[in-house]
């Protein structure tokens, strides 16, 4: 077959030869034809490969579109793959190994060349799942477990914990087949499923009881190196009667070995790594021992002899012959002299040691001997008690205790719950296949079919282990802890075979390989969330060696650790890594569960065996156990995990991870948007839902930002915010400037604290957008029912001569849509959020009744920390007619009855005469206003002549043409004469100077000589009692029915609000906003 192909496309192959040669020597246009390509550049199908920032492949730009049929998107390719690019890209997509590069990988990539070997599902997955969950539990306090509870209490406790693991795994597998899952493992599965805020605070949680894992590995290590192995390695001499010594024995060499892991760690992770198939295979070889033992008792039980004082377990330590007697006649000394006291030639013995023999049994029976039956029922008992045969311990007396270190006593009190939080640590694990999802050759199968697999292999070696346990072992032995019965020796190593060392050695180095996990694992979920970001005070854990190794995270995790050590008891360690745990569980869980009920789009886990009812049982399950294990531990957890879910929420950094916690929140915010009315709110539940307009400069930065200050005074976080401005223009070429705006925006609000949503519109004209967010600003029952702006101060520039008509159409806009309005005159002067008055009044001048809203401001202003120290005054106006005495009583009363407190103080305006002032103060602005119009008039009549010329010149030369052309039928006949022009101009300048003397022999307007006198005479006795106010409330008027007034409206309220610094007029909706009913 041939190789080589030349394509040529069909409707062009006769002239296929020529464009080839032409193609080598000119650039070809689209749509020209196609251009052949290289066959190095050319694909299957004889197109080139595509170009665009996402693929990044190395293509000349002219090639990008060349040979395509795609013509039509030659704009999206700009920025968009295309599908065939994309698909390549995705197919031949690796994602990175899980967590931070270790060392050797760092060494090994600089030398290797060829693809690693990618793990399944049993070496990635299930093999270290089983190495986690088996552990230092099993070993050391299983059988002691299964002794104090009895065989039916311990089945239910591992198969309640094995459950809650089961239940989580299934959720987890879900979760972790929705996707890839990179570094963090279990924290990325719930930061990304639940947000930032739950994600770090339960990944802090994972990552407190990972480190005190690592110090309950390590207790147990020192616990079998002292008490099983080298009992003589102890610094302090270890006596039955003296705890403490033993403990902090623990201590010394905890902080020892803490301090060499961390070493390791730092040093030579990837011997960690080598060591772990050693570490697994002792686990493995103990536990195939144990079943052996198991086996092996069934015909040949071993000899291993209990020496029994009654019903009392003695410690057989230093202790060869279990008898009171050797022969007749010779006494056993070394037992007569533990129970006996010889002084001054007598000798008192224990009554109880007199009255009882001694009797040796049979530690291990056999699985045959029938011993189940006595072993089903639990012997729970207090610290201190006689550890006894029969199931009934009994707690010291006074007169034993001088004996006690003769018996084996329980060193701790023993009941069901505590037992379970001692257990549960053992069940843990079961992220390990997640945490590894980078390494795995087909991550979305194996991590749940590995996962589940090794719980279940676990769970079946527990519980089997529970029963043979108490089917082989005598149940005096399995509540020796400590072996102390058997000399010292580990209970679970007696019924191993071939021999007691295998179980010892294997628990040793299990139990220290899991403590190197722990201390290599969790410093890399610390180092993950600190490189999130969401925490800002962990920022620095997230650095490390050149390598990525994190160093300080270890550094913090051997500390912590070290806290762990210092409590000395593995019984004690237990239940808080139990919590931790159970949190970190119980939210995955939840994930799920969330994921699952919101059916958000993207959620299409590939494991298709879950139900949001079965994470809602494992959830359940969670917390129930977290409660039984230990309430109050319970309760710290939580308290820690809200303290920091609380500090993120605060301080963290913003994150969108398509969680779906914001999930949720879209739903409950749609529910309540449907469940509020859209009609009125009632009274009692008015508050002002703000409307802010601000202008933005030319660098799109807000003009006044001390608007956001007193949103913020004015608001304190409670009820709806929306931020709103205009920028002029068309949104195709000010989409830029938009989104820079709102972002400058949105940092001021940050910056001011003003919780609300920012609404940036781009309109033709900045009176079109002002009514258009009025209008349509907010969504359903959440919109505004005021509105807040500034006072525009520029209206007097003879520049611009119409700037004020935007406020004014504004006023009209808010008016008819029955929204109050505040308008802020210099704002410039109130107070930042920092700010604080130590003194000072906030003037309420009451001229007319608008509902309650100059009652309500004030209240709602003192509030907050800037105007609380600030007294509250109400100004009512009198007139002539009225009672200003009454008025005085009847307003303490209405206040009173609303329940403000205030000082009231009537006005009384009596004079109703109008100065001089006043007349030359009305004649002023009219007089500018008609100015200001014939300016207008003769700027547009100036623009009429100059297109009037321009379309006659454009008639003329048009007809010229038509003539050179065509013979027109009719003929126009236009001329524009310069004798014509001149009479045009001096006929508009004799208009303008008519125009201009009838300004200036012109009489005021009645109507608006009253409204004048009011503002004078009402400035003046605002100014009188209120120019040194923090803050002065005004009644707004409404604005004229007719907008011939228009011009003058502003002037009035220019007038009133003369001589003072900080004023705020307000203007109600057209209802009432407070109320004296309760």
């Amino acid at each position: 077959m041939p190789t080589n192909f030349t394509v040529v496309p069909v409707e062009q192959q006769e002239d296929a030869g020529e464009r080839d040669a032409e193609a080598a020597g000119q650039e070809e246009r689209i749509g020209n034809g196609p251009k052949y390509h290289s066959e190095e550049s050319l694909l299957g199908d004889g197109n080139p490969r595509e170009n665009s920032p996402f693929i990044q492949n190395e293509m000349d730009e002219d090639n990008l579109y060349d040979g395509k049929n795609m013509a039509l998107f030659e704009e999206e390719m700009d920025s968009n793959p295309m599908v065939s690019s994309l698909l390549n890209k995705l197919a031949n997509y690796t994602n990175l190994p899980q967590g931070v590069k270790e060392h050797e990988e760092y060494e090994d990539r600089k030398r290797k060349e060829i693809k690693e070997t990618r793990m399944g599902t049993f070496i990635g997955v299930y093999l270290p799942c089983l190495q986690n969950i088996l552990g230092v539990i099993l070993f050391l306090r299983l059988t002691w477990i299964v002794g104090t509870a009895g065989v039916l209490e311990s089945f239910c406790i591992i198969l309640m914990c094995c459950l809650c693991t089961m239940l989580t795994a299934i959720s987890m597998s879900a979760i972790a087949t929705n996707g890839v899952v990179p570094a963090g493992g279990s924290y990325y599965m719930i930061s990304r499923s639940l947000g930032p805020e739950f994600g770090g605070a339960v990944g802090l949680c994972f990552y407190l009881g990972t480190t005190f894992a690592g110090a309950m590995y390590i207790l147990g290590t020192i616990e079998i190196l002292l008490t099983y192995i080298s009992p003589n390695a102890a610094i302090f001499p270890i006596e039955q009667d003296d705890p403490q010594a033993l403990l902090n024995n623990i201590r010394i060499y905890g902080t020892c070995i803490v301090a060499m892991m961390a070493i390791v760690v730092f040093v030579g992770v990837k011997y960690v790594n080598k060591l772990a198939l050693v570490f697994l295979a002792c686990v493995i070889l103990s536990i195939m021992a144990i079943y052996a033992g198991v086996i092996k008792s069934a015909f040949d039980p071993p000899d291993l002899p209990i020496c029994l004082l009654g019903n009392r377990v003695l410690a057989k330590r230093n202790l060869d012959i279990c008898a009171k007697y050797i022969s007749n006649s010779t006494i056993n000394e070394a037992l007569w002299n533990k129970f006996c006291i010889t002084t001054n030639d007598s000798t008192t013995c224990d009554s109880y040691f007199i009255s009882n023999n001694i009797t040796e049994i049979q530690g291990i029976p056999g699985v045959a001997s029938g011993v189940l039956l006595d072993n089903l029922w639990s012997s729970y008992s207090q610290k201190g008690s006689l550890v006894e045969r029969n199931q009934t311990s009994t707690a010291a007396g006074e007169g034993q205790k001088a004996y006690s270190q003769k018996y084996v006593l329980t060193d701790i009190m023993t009941y069901f719950t505590m037992l379970v939080g001692i257990y549960f640590p053992s069940v843990t694990g079961i992220m390990a296949g997640s945490n590894r999802s980078g390494d795995l050759k087909d991550a979305q199968k194996s991590i749940p079919f590995g996962t589940i697999l090794a719980i279940a292999t676990t769970s079946f070696i527990y519980l089997s282990c529970v029963v043979l346990f108490g089917a082989c072992i005598e149940g005096a032995l399995l509540r020796d802890k400590f072996g102390e019965a058997v000399s010292g020796q580990l209970v679970i190593g007696t019924l191993a075979w071939p021999s007691p060392w295998v179980i010892v050695i294997g628990s040793f180095f299990s139990t220290c390989g899991a403590g190197l996990q722990s201390l290599t694992g969790a410093p890399r979920l610390l180092q993950a969330i600190a490189r999130d970001g969401i925490v800002p005070f962990l920022q620095v854990f997230g650095h490390g060696k050149a390598n990525g190794e994190p160093t300080w995270a270890l550094l913090l995790t051997a500390g912590i650790c070290e806290i762990g050590i210092l409590i000395a008891s593995l019984d004690s360690v237990a239940p808080i890594l139990s919590m931790f745990f159970l949190m970190c569980y119980m939210f995955v869980n939840l994930a799920c569960a969330l994921q699952t009920l919101l059916r958000t789009p993207n959620w299409r886990p590939r494991f298709k065996y879950y139900h949001w009812t079965l994470s809602f049982v494992g959830m359940s399950l969670c917390l129930a156990l977290m409660f039984i294990c230990s309430w109050y531990y319970a309760l710290i957890a939580m308290l820690i995990a809200g303290c920091i879910y609380k500090y993120i929420e605060y301080r963290g950094a913003e994150k969108e991870w398509g969680d779906g916690i914001r999930g949720l929140s879209l739903n409950a915010a749609q529910y309540a948007l449907l469940r509020v009315e859209h009609g009125a709110t009632h009274i009692k539940n008015w508050r002002p839902q703000i409307l802010v307009l601000v202008n933005l400069d030319s660098e799109q930065n807000v003009k006044h930002p001390r608007l956001l200050s007193l949103t913020t005074q004015l608001k304190a976080g409670k009820g709806l915010t929306i931020v709103g401005s205009v920028l002029p223009g068309s949104l195709l070429d000010k989409h830029v400037e938009a989104q820079k705006g709102e972002d400058n925006v949105k940092a001021l609000m940050t910056a001011e604290k003003t919780k609300g949503f920012c609404q940036l519109v781009v309109s033709p004209s900045v009176r079109d957008g002002m009514s258009h967010l009025i209008q349509s600003a907010g969504l359903g029952g959440m919109k505004h029912n005021t509105v807040l702006m500034a006072w525009p101060h520029s209206w007097k520039q003879p520049n611009n001569p119409s700037n004020w008509k935007p406020f004014v159409d504004t006023v009209r806009d808010a008016t008819t849509a029955q929204q109050a309005l505040l308008v802020a005159k210099n704002i410039d002067l109130f107070p930042t959020n920092q700010e604080r008055f130590a003194e000072g009044n906030i003037d309420v001048w009451w001229i007319v009744h608008d509902g309650g809203m100059l009652m309500l401001l004030p209240f709602l202003l003192r509030q907050h920390k800037v105007w609380r120290k600030c007294r509250m005054r109400i100004f009512t106006v009198a007139q002539m007619d009225d009672n200003s005495i009454q008025m005085k009583k009847d307003l303490q009363m209405f206040l009173y009855h609303l329940r403000l407190d205030a000082e009231v103080e009537v006005v009384e305006m009596f004079e109703n005469d109008i100065s001089a002032f006043t007349y030359e103060k009305t004649l002023m602005m009219e007089q500018r206003s008609q100015m200001l119009k014939q300016m207008q008039l003769s700027k547009n009549e100036r623009e009429r002549e100059a297109q009037l010329i321009h379309d006659r010149n454009t008639a003329s030369h048009s007809a010229v043409i038509a003539k050179s052309t065509i013979a027109a039928p009719e003929k126009v006949q236009m001329t524009w004469t310069k004798e014509k022009l001149i009479a045009e101009k001096h006929k508009a300048k004799s208009l303008n100077a008519t125009g201009y003397r009838d300004i200036f022999n012109m009489k005021p307007n009645q109507s608006n000589v009253r409204r004048m006198h009011t503002a004078v005479k009402l400035n003046e006795v605002v100014l009188n009692r209120s120019q040194h106010a923090q803050l002065v409330l005004l009644n707004m008027p409404g604005p004229p029915k007719n907008k011939q007034g228009d011009e003058n409206y502003i002037a009035f309220l220019e007038v009133l609000t003369e001589g003072l610094n900080k004023v705020l007029l307000v203007r109600g909706g057209g209802r009432e906003v407070i109320t004296i009913y309760s």
